[in-house]
C-alpha cells in the first residue's frame, strides 16, 4: 500500500515539477504626428492673353506666354472693360483679356475678367 501511495503522490507532483511558467509582456507604443498648418492666402493673380474659347457662365480659355489656360467661370465672376464697366457682349476669340483669380492652380476661383481692347 505504501508503494501505491508513493506512486500516486509522484504522479501528482511530477507535472508540477516540470510545468513551464508563461509570462505575457505587453508593450504600448505611442506615436506623435507633427502638427500641420495650412495657410490660406488671398493674393489675386492674373493670366493675360487672348481668348481662345469662351462659354458665358461656364469656361474661358486664354492663350498666354505659357500656353492655353482654362478657367471655370462661376456666378461671382464679372466680365468688365478697362474702365470697370460690365461688358454685356460675349467675348470672342482673339480678344485680349486679363483673368484675375485666387487660389492654387487646381482650384482657381475667377474673380473678374478684364477686356483690354
Amino acid at each position: 500500500m505504501k508503494k501505491t501511495i508513493i506512486g500516486l503522490i509522484c504522479a501528482l507532483v511530477t507535472p508540477l515539477a516540470f510545468a513551464q511558467t508563461s509570462s505575457t509582456t505587453t508593450e504600448e507604443t505611442t506615436t506623435t504626428k507633427p502638427a500641420t498648418t495650412t495657410e490660406t492666402t488671398t493674393d489675386t493673380t492674373y493670366a493675360a492673353g487672348t481668348v481662345t474659347t469662351y462659354e458665358p457662365g461656364k469656361t474661358i480659355v486664354v492663350k498666354g506666354e505659357q500656353g492655353p489656360v482654362s478657367f471655370a467661370l462661376g456666378t461671382a465672376a464679372h466680365v468688365v472693360n478697362a474702365a470697370g464697366k460690365v461688358v454685356t457682349a460675349p467675348l470672342h476669340a482673339g480678344q485680349k483679356v486679363r483673368v484675375y483669380y485666387t487660389g492654387p492652380t487646381e482650384s482657381r476661383t475667377v474673380e473678374r475678367v478684364v477686356v483690354e481692347d
